[in-house]
């Protein structure tokens, strides 16, 4: 945003930041509390957004001990120039992954959307309504052109226009609830006597299955916004870090919230069967409704806008960390764009269901820029402090809790997809 220094109000940074938190993230919370229960999904959100404020609060005090303006400065003043390129590296994956997870939205609900305009009640498998095809399409014709222009200028109203799509997408979820009845013809349409499965329609409290491995990094990755705390912090209105703790406060209560609510009422609608993207679970019980549709062309306009946004600063940091004393150059703009474009294609048409993506970055980049990052820079940066004051033990406590989140989910989804093939075709 090419704002001057301190201009910003106190409303309009939780604003920025809520946008910064919410992401296709959204989609995968129902599908996380089918596999914890109620009440073990509420203490685990719970944990994270409170560990996400504190995470805020390391930053500020690395950041304000030296007038840091963004995440990959406070690498290089912990580490050095490794430093450096370690957080512009595990941020770009991050932003990889927030990518394809996008475009695997695309995936999902563009086939369904075509297919509703055409009044279809099943897929005819023509091309057109094959995710794979239509991925590249909206690749070619819509992300490139946009991720090959020099400034983003309508940067300010995608992050506006998708928070208020994903609130939409709430009441829509909300409202469904209670006008889907739960065993419903959609599941059962594939059995030739409808047995309703045993617990099918039951909310469960506490449950632990072969998938709640992917619960922590689908929730992780839904509380990411570290790297934008500092850029906000400095466009801010008379800075201080206690006002940015606060602006960081109501933004993770607000998404926590959100998610709670969305998680809450997708799961009572679908139990059992819910998906790891939940929109597309609504295409079982009638893919022609349209309140759903309309839900779907709005998440599907919000995330398709949003993938060049995202794309620029992985650019930027691509162009930094390769090039960095070159001028703008068009060859190097334009190949970069297209590199990229082409690995989260690749991606999305190989890797079998969004959760996967969710589970991987929410278990390497997600933990890193949350947990392990902050925790390091603090300990690494705030001198004022002996390595034996309470502080930077609890930092050091934090750094090491996240390495073991890390190693445990990555353990356990490995081990999900060596052993675990029961629900790999994410209701394909």
């Amino acid at each position: 945003m090419g704002m001057e220094e301190g201009k910003t109000s106190f409303g309009m940074s939780v604003f920025n930041l809520s946008n910064a938190i919410m992401g296709s993230g959204i989609l995968g919370l129902s599908y996380a509390m089918s596999n914890t229960g109620i009440i073990l999904f509420l203490i685990l959100l719970t944990c994270i957004a409170v560990m996400s404020s504190y995470s805020v609060h390391l930053l500020l005090r690395s950041a304000g001990v030296v007038g840091i303006r963004a995440y990959e400065q406070l690498g290089k003043r912990a580490f050095g120039h490794p430093g450096k390129i370690l957080a512009a590296l595990v941020i770009t994956m991050h932003n990889i992954g927030a990518m394809s997870s996008y475009l695997f939205i695309v995936k999902y609900e563009l086939p369904l959307v075509i297919q509703a305009f055409l009044g279809l009640q099943h897929s005819s498998g023509e091309w057109f309504l094959n995710g794979n095809y239509l991925i590249i399409i909206v690749s070619i014709l819509i992300i490139l052109p946009l991720a090959l222009m020099r400034q983003l200028g309508y940067l300010g109203y995608t992050s506006g226009f998708s928070l208020t799509c994903m609130v939409f997408f709430l009441i829509s979820v909300i409202y469904k609830k209670f006008n889907i009845p739960c065993p419903f013809d959609g599941f059962t349409n594939h059995t030739a006597e409808n047995i309703s499965i045993d617990g099918e329609c039951e909310a469960k409290y506490f449950t632990i299955n072969q998938q709640t491995a992917y619960t922590v990094p689908i929730l992780a990755f839904a509380f990411v916004c570290h790297p934008e705390v500092l850029p906000i912090y400095t466009e801010l209105r008379n800075p201080t870090k206690r006002r940015m703790q606060a602006i960081a406060n109501v933004s993770i209560l607000g998404m926590f919230v959100m998610y709670l609510l969305t998680a809450i009422f997708g799961y009572l609608t679908f139990y059992l069967n819910t998906e790891a993207e939940l929109l597309h679970t609504y295409s079982k019980v009638d893919p022609l409704d349209t309140l759903i549709l309309c839900v779907r062309v709005a998440v599907l306009v919000a995330v398709t806008l949003t993938v060049p946004v995202v794309l620029f600063p992985i650019r930027r940091a691509l162009l930094q960390l390769l090039f960095p004393d070159k001028p703008f150059h068009w060859v190097r703009h334009i190949s970069i764009a297209l590199c990229l474009l082409f690995v989260v294609n690749l991606l999305v048409i190989c890797v079998p269901n969004i959760r996967d993506i969710f589970g991987i970055i929410g278990a390497t980049s997600a933990p890193s820029l949350i947990f392990i990052l902050p925790g390091l820079f603090y300990i690494r940066i705030v001198s004022s402090e002996p390595m034996n004051s309470r502080p930077k033990i609890q930092a050091a406590c934090f750094t090491a809790l996240g390495f073991i989140f890390m190693s445990m989910s990555m353990t356990f989804i490995t081990l999900d997809w060596v052993y675990g093939e029961n629900r790999s075709g994410g209701g394909h």
